[in-house]
């Protein structure tokens, strides 16, 4: 076996070693600066087409049917908005009272649009919405929006889904089927799609103009069935709701991909009726449709927690605080009510921006909202845009940055 000889270390070696930092770092602050104003032109079209923000003017406000209106916007630096696929969003950030609140917004025109330097985004009003109501109620031509870039993955994708879909969709859900079609009629996506479009009545049919400008551009690769469920015998209409069997019908025998997108309460009633026909599940996609309303009637809610009100404790970095959480709202609801900005965009379960730590206390996660990872799952780790406070909590959150 080698021996090895240990050398004893004194003053100089300590001063020495005490020393060498601070030279090190002299050198480097003293040595010439060799920064260029050259750019990379595939960074240049990466920031055009991943934009953080967006800072747009209102250009026109439409007006649809009661509590729905487009907003057309333009940039403000007067450079096109950035590029998207037919069906994604971006998240509105609005300050209210203070308070930052994001919320996802569907795009309602088409791709092709934003080269001629405008993107529309449309609004549902929503009963004690947060945004909606104070968009609604605030919103006029020449106000400034700030938007994220496009988000999402609803769109068609030519290497998942099949050339035929059918889209069933249900009230303002529509918007994003609306810029597919678009999307179809200028050549931007290759896919034939029949939307099967459930509303009340013919007053509440939102965009009949551009659905017929687009399906006349499409030449055949759109058709529009409007489902009424309180009207019958109008022509060209099907009445009752969005069954197996009414999908059956418009699907023929080709193969094909089922789109969804509306309200929570078309899911739960399509998911059940999407079970009785013999489709494999990656051809079934859904948009995400945001926080879930009334988690007490979904399967696994604890009854006893419903109306409770219970103590928030928040970590972010190097700050805490101390806030009330109603079980009937979710736990980004009750730190946005309390001003504290916690990152978030999608706000159903599904990107993972707002994933926290949870330190203590229990929570209801649905299952139609849970997008957490296994392993998120197994360590303790949350949504809180999809998780509801059944106890006193305490919650680490990222700084939203």
């Amino acid at each position: 076996m080698a021996k090895v000889k240990l050398k004893k270390y004194g003053f100089k070696d300590i001063m020495y070693f005490t020393n060498k930092p601070k030279e090190r770092e002299a050198l480097i602050q003293n040595a010439p600066s060799y920064k260029t104003s050259a750019t990379f032109k595939c960074n240049e079209k990466a920031a055009e087409r991943h934009p953080a923000e967006q800072v747009f003017v209102i250009d026109k406000v439409i007006e649809r049917t009661e509590g729905v209106k487009t907003y057309r916007l333009r940039k403000k630096d007067g450079t096109n908005p950035a590029f998207f696929r037919a069906g994604q969003y971006v998240v509105v950030r609005q300050k209210i009272d203070g308070k930052l609140i994001a919320r996802p917004v569907s795009i309602s025109s088409g791709p092709e649009e934003t080269l001629n330097g405008t993107m529309d985004i449309t609004v549902k009003a929503v009963k004690d919405g947060f945004l909606s109501l104070y968009i609604m109620e605030n919103w006029k031509e020449g106000d400034e929006v700030v938007t994220s870039g496009p988000q999402g993955v609803f769109y068609y994708d030519g290497l998942r889904d099949q050339k035929k879909v059918v889209a069933c969709s249900g009230g303002s859900g529509i918007t994003p089927i609306l810029s597919m079609a678009k999307a179809i009629a200028s050549g931007d996506e290759d896919f034939s799609m029949t939307v099967l479009y459930g509303s009340k009545n013919q007053k509440e049919i939102l965009f009949a103009d551009e659905f017929a400008a687009a399906i006349e551009g499409a030449e055949g690769k759109v058709k529009l069935v409007n489902v009424l469920s309180e009207e019958e015998g109008v022509e060209g209409c099907e009445s009752g709701f969005i069954t197996a069997e009414l999908i059956r019908k418009y699907a023929g025998d080709e193969e094909y991909s089922l789109f969804a997108s509306g309200p929570q309460v078309m899911y739960e009633f399509l998911d059940k009726e999407v079970e009785k026909l013999d489709l494999d599940t990656r051809h079934y996609r859904k948009e995400i449709f945001g926080s879930v309303k009334q988690p007490w009637t979904l399967p696994g809610y604890p009854a006893e927690a419903k109306d409770k009100t219970f103590n928030l404790k928040v970590r972010m970095c190097a700050e805490e605080f101390e806030i009330p959480c109603a079980a009937n709202e979710t736990i980004l609801v009750a730190l946005e009510r309390a001003g504290i900005a916690g990152p978030n965009r999608c706000r159903g379960g599904i990107c993972g921006w707002c994933r926290s730590r949870l330190i203590s206390g229990e929570v209801f996660i649905p299952e139609i909202t849970d997008g957490r990872r296994g392993a998120d799952k197994e360590f303790g780790y949350i949504h809180p845009c999809a998780s509801f406070a059944t106890s006193d909590l305490e919650i680490e959150v990222p700084n939203n940055k």
